[in-house]
């Protein structure tokens, strides 16, 4: 559903990344693969081949990030979807959450999104058929079970960042959405959790597990396809039913 088309993935080596890159290349995109783990990228480029490409970048870096875009549209021609993936977690709450800190999980979670989508939106809107995809977290609607202050606020600020882009590209073929995943298991759960904090988690989590990477994927696929066309400005939860709507 997706062949001539191109996307990018940042974080494209941490677990939601790399199950993304794999939905997208499955549908038949190119893939320009983000991250500062340049080994990992020459791994998937092994594993994917032609089907991809990569850039290795510190999204926290803001020159960079415009770089990796301008080259992306300079070899490519076009990307057609792009999905914001690239993520750090912060578990410092209020008290203890220094302005270095905040501003580095800043930069990584949400000023990285605003420069590509900035840098790639217009022209998606020009050749009428675009997606961004983002990933926020359910610590921006629940205020942060586990996570801290700035990492919960980055996720809010990409929730907001994905709704702006929707109103104002609505109209040329431009969707925005973003997806709202709660723990899923992944080093951000399995290394920065204890597992006494899993433990705990897991008997709040009503379907009494965490979420796959592959759950995520799937419906990355699905809002970069073209029959999500009439979704926009949407938060997909994918919570466990620790919240209902």
């Amino acid at each position: 559903m997706l062949s001539s088309k191109n996307a990018m993935v940042t974080g494209a080596a941490g677990a939601i990344g790399r199950a993304a890159v794999k939905a997208l290349v499955d549908m038949g995109a190119h893939v320009v693969l983000v991250d500062i783990d340049v080994g990992k990228l020459g791994e998937m480029a092994s594993d994917f081949g032609d089907m991809v490409s990569a850039e290795p970048c510190d999204v926290g870096d803001m020159a960079a990030v415009q770089s990796v875009a301008d080259n992306a549209l300079k070899r490519l021609g076009h990307v057609d979807v792009l999905v914001n993936a690239a993520g750090i977690l912060s578990n410092n709450k209020l008290e203890t959450t220094e302005i270095d800190e905040w501003r580095r999980v800043f930069q990584i979670n949400v000023e990285s999104a605003f420069l590509l989508s900035r840098a790639l939106v217009p022209s998606m809107a020009n050749n009428g058929f675009g997606r961004v995809i983002n990933i926020s977290s359910y610590a921006a609607k629940c205020g942060g079970l586990t996570a801290g202050t700035a990492y919960t606020a980055s996720k809010s600020a990409m929730t907001g960042l994905t709704f702006s882009i929707a109103r104002e590209y609505a109209a040329r073929g431009v969707t925005a959405n973003a997806i709202s995943p709660a723990y899923v298991m992944s080093p951000m759960v399995s290394e920065q959790l204890s597992a006494e904090q899993r433990d705990d988690l897991l008997s709040k989590i009503p379907v009494e597990r965490f979420c796959t990477p592959d759950e995520v994927a799937h419906s990355i696929a699905y809002l970069a396809s073209p029959l999500s066309g009439f979704i926009t400005g949407e938060v997909i939860d994918m919570n466990g039913g620790l919240q209902f709507d």
